[in-house]
């Protein structure tokens, strides 16, 4: 039998420096990014329902681990690390969200996915998206 732990004994055990909150901040400012030049404090508390001051706090922690560039009262851009990362976040989101759409019969399935996105590796991402480029076998 392997080794059974907590959740909290499995988080212990990942020794990533990135925490599920951070990759949530910087998989915004990657999303925000897409669609527009800037991503600013305000906007990013906005979208992520916290206060500016969170959200700069926050912000501070990732230009701390070289994932973004940032100067106070200025604009958030990813670093090269970062927008690899965010990349990651964003395919990570899309292909959890187009498979609980697909097995639940809607559309939309965002809250479920923003509970699970961060306990799944990389290799069950890309086995669930392995199974949605062949549908038949659902």
């Amino acid at each position: 039998m392997s080794d059974f732990y907590t959740l909290k004994g499995y988080q212990l055990n990942d020794h990533t420096q990135i925490t599920s909150s951070m990759e949530d901040y910087l998989e915004m400012i990657c999303r925000l990014q897409k669609d527009q030049d800037v991503v600013r404090i305000s906007e990013l508390a906005d979208k992520l329902h916290v206060k500016p001051s969170s959200a700069s706090k926050m912000v501070s922690n990732l230009k701390f681990l070289g994932l973004v560039t940032f100067e106070r009262y200025g604009y958030i851009k990813p670093t090269t690390q970062g927008k690899t990362i965010g990349a990651y976040l964003l395919y990570r989101h899309d292909v959890l969200n187009q498979f609980l759409c697909l097995i639940n019969g809607s559309d939309n399935e965002t809250e479920q996915v923003e509970k699970i996105e961060h306990y799944l590796n990389k290799k069950t991402i890309k086995n669930i998206e392995k199974i949605l480029k062949n549908k038949n076998m659902i």
